[in-house]
């Protein structure tokens, strides 16, 4: 099919799915724009793009950016793939932060958190959301957010969509004033379902790589998605959104969800994640994420440990034997991690079996006598044997 049967099939797609919603115009013969040039200083835009280099300096000595080489250099060319011509202008940095986000500001910085990294399943998955963010920054939504509001104090508040290095307190800003409107989002969907197709993704992943963020968000007690996320807080409800994301697929069909590559490239990291989840709090949304993980690959011995912190930490009637299970089967592995049996010593522990707690616990401290909690756990050890 060539670009302009692909881009007629788009169009047909889009009316038909989005149409009944007011907004859509009755073809969509996108045209990926030039290069962006750097806009005068003395314009808004170009007022903003000098904020963005100041921001972008300071985010590079961030402690929170994550400086693998190899990593940063997979992400980029992710990037790359989508933007095509516009690929010298986007620079990829990654955000050591838990929660799933992503920003793109307007001069070609993109920052991802390794939440997001954790929780797409194959590199199509991260495409969906990198094109994305690339469709924010080639119709420039940013600059029109900023025209909106122009207020002084919400100009300053503005920079938080972008700066601080990605720090979960920002996230904030993106449910306020400063989010894109849902006709950014639905413009910015089609564009990156178009720019996955285009680099030769399955744009069927974009739709389930929402669908799986909305249904751990649900796991959770009290406030609605839009609420425990700030990010859905703007984006079309999730039925329309399903529904648009489906019809794209439909009418541009094919691609590869590349996950080898995607695996290749983040499995090491897994580990350290996986801590920076538990560490979150958020145990219902936890346990939907490593279950939902865990039941589309092999269910690795750091996914049961976690898992099994998860349990224990959250402490509900039944965790404690849930946690147990899930420890013991992490320890069952051929390389299992010390922290495992760390996991069976404090959950036997609290359940009263205070012979399976100072076993474990020994066998803890035999593999790892140098952990931080080296000489807690020796306390523990000391009291279960009184």
């Amino acid at each position: 099919m060539n670009r302009r049967r692909l881009l007629a099939a788009g169009a047909a797609c889009c009316a038909s799915a989005l149409t009944h919603r007011g907004w859509a115009e009755t073809t969509f013969d996108y045209e990926v724009p030039e290069r962006l040039t750097r806009p005068e200083v003395a314009s808004d835009e170009g007022g903003l793009w000098a904020m963005m280099e100041r921001e972008e300096r300071k985010l590079r000595r961030s402690p929170f950016v994550v400086s693998d080489a190899k990593l940063t250099t997979y992400l980029q060319t992710v990037a790359c793939r989508l933007g095509g011509e516009h690929c010298p202008d986007i620079r990829v940095h990654l955000v050591r932060t838990p929660v799933f986000n992503a920003s793109m500001a307007p001069n070609g910085l993109l920052q991802l958190g390794t939440g997001l990294l954790l929780r797409v399943e194959n590199e199509a998955q991260l495409a969906a959301i990198v094109g994305h963010e690339i469709g924010h920054y080639l119709q420039r939504h940013s600059v029109d957010r900023l025209r909106d509001i122009r207020a002084k104090s919400a100009f300053s508040q503005f920079l938080g969509l972008f700066g601080l290095a990605g720090a979960v307190g920002q996230l904030a800003v993106l449910a306020s004033a400063f989010a894109y409107s849902r006709d950014h989002e639905r413009e910015a969907d089609r564009i990156g379902a178009f720019l996955m197709y285009r680099a030769g993704y399955d744009v069927a992943e974009a739709a389930r790589v929402w669908g799986n963020l909305l249904d751990e968000l649900k796991a959770g007690q009290g406030q609605g998605p839009e609420w425990r996320n700030p990010l859905l807080a703007t984006h079309p409800a999730p039925p329309e959104r399903r529904e648009a994301l489906a019809r794209y697929a439909e009418a541009m069909p094919g691609g590869s969800d590349a996950n080898e590559a995607f695996v290749l490239n983040t499995q090491r990291f897994l580990d350290d994640w996986l801590q920076d989840e538990v560490k979150r709090g958020q145990h219902a949304e936890s346990l939907a994420l490593l279950s939902r993980l865990m039941a589309r690959q092999d269910a690795t011995s750091l996914m049961h440990l976690y898992r099994g912190d998860v349990y224990r930490l959250r402490g509900e009637t039944g965790d404690l034997e849930l946690a147990l299970a899930d420890y013991r089967r992490a320890s069952q592995s051929t390389d299992p991690p010390a922290q495992a049996f760390r996991g069976i010593g404090l959950a036997s522990r609290q359940l009263g079996q205070q012979a399976d707690a100072v076993e474990a616990l020994d066998r803890y401290l035999a593999l790892a006598p140098n952990a931080p909690d080296a000489a807690l756990i020796r306390t523990y050890v000391a009291e279960l044997r009184q």
